[in-house]
């Protein structure tokens, strides 16, 4: 049984990403930029702009994480076939007959596919940012860390950047310090990672690729199937954060049970925790009425 197991983490490791997943990954970047407001009308009347924040969302992890490094941003461009497919699946999404594509990723098992696929191959951006970087930075976990995070998760950082270059980005609008899902299963991944290589965390690297991969791929097909827009980790984050932070205990136990809820019947929630702020707003009320 254990060598099964070997055998078969070790050949999930040496799968190659292209063409399949690279595909899937691309498609579901461009979908998700045409699924944008006014992102249609841009493609028709400046194809040049639609063509560039599909290369944004594509390959955000490799500009952020070559910025990060001090190496050009355009750096992806030397990859001309994963550029040239890229650019064919943005064709395809944005100038097919009848919206063909469109209309075929709607059907959700489709959808549950190329997203399955697409996570598979973050875990490949996060190795790929470690070992990229651990040639030039051989001790510095911390480094380490933050190059993995910013290949396997960039695309969903840069997203602003990209709305500011279009002119459409709105500064009250912006949650930066608002860390989406995504992000945050990507810094505990590249956490992990990078606890590996450099030794100290007892696992092999194929083993833990498979682990990581397929945790991420259930929870977001999961995610997909319940409509579950609140984060799974955010249980583990209250406790976390009552630990290390004091976070309040009744807040907690109710943001808690809130969560769990939204988690099982499938919904977000938007609860807030009680402040003295809702407290002294009573009051004001009571002396005004």
């Amino acid at each position: 049984m254990e060598r099964m197991w070997g055998e078969l983490t070790v050949a999930f490791s040496r799968m190659s990403m292209f063409p399949f997943f690279d595909i899937a990954h691309y498609l579901v970047s461009v979908m998700t930029l045409r699924q944008q407001q006014g992102a249609i009308s841009v493609a028709w009347q400046n194809p040049l702009a639609s063509w560039f924040s599909a290369m944004l969302h594509c390959f955000g992890g490799g500009i952020l994480s070559s910025f990060l490094l001090g190496e050009a941003p355009t750096k992806f461009l030397e990859n001309n076939t994963n550029v040239l497919l890229a650019s064919s699946i943005w064709y395809i999404v944005f100038y097919c007959p009848y919206d063909i594509v469109s209309e075929c990723y709607c059907f959700l098992p489709v959808q549950l596919l190329a997203a399955g696929m697409k996570e598979v191959t973050r875990t490949w951006k996060i190795m790929g940012g470690i070992i990229h970087t651990s040639k030039n930075y051989t001790d510095s976990w911390i480094v380490l860390i933050t190059l993995g995070w910013a290949r396997g998760a960039g695309g969903n950082v840069i997203t602003g950047l990209e709305q500011l270059l279009k002119g459409a980005w709105k500064p009250e609008t912006g949650k930066f310090l608002e860390i989406s899902y995504t992000v945050k299963i990507t810094l505990v991944g590249s956490v992990l990672f990078t606890l590996q290589h450099i030794e100290k965390l007892p696992m092999e690297k194929h083993s833990l690729m498979f682990c990581y991969t397929f945790f991420i791929v259930v929870t977001k097909i999961t995610m997909m199937l319940t409509n579950c827009q609140s984060s799974p980790l955010t249980p583990f984050e209250i406790i976390l954060g009552r630990m290390l932070f004091g976070l309040r205990q009744p807040e907690a136990s109710a943001l808690l049970r809130s969560t769990l809820k939204s988690s099982f019947n499938g919904t977000s929630t938007n609860s807030k925790p009680y402040t003295d702020n809702d407290e002294n707003k009573k009051k004001q009320n009571k002396k005004t009425e």
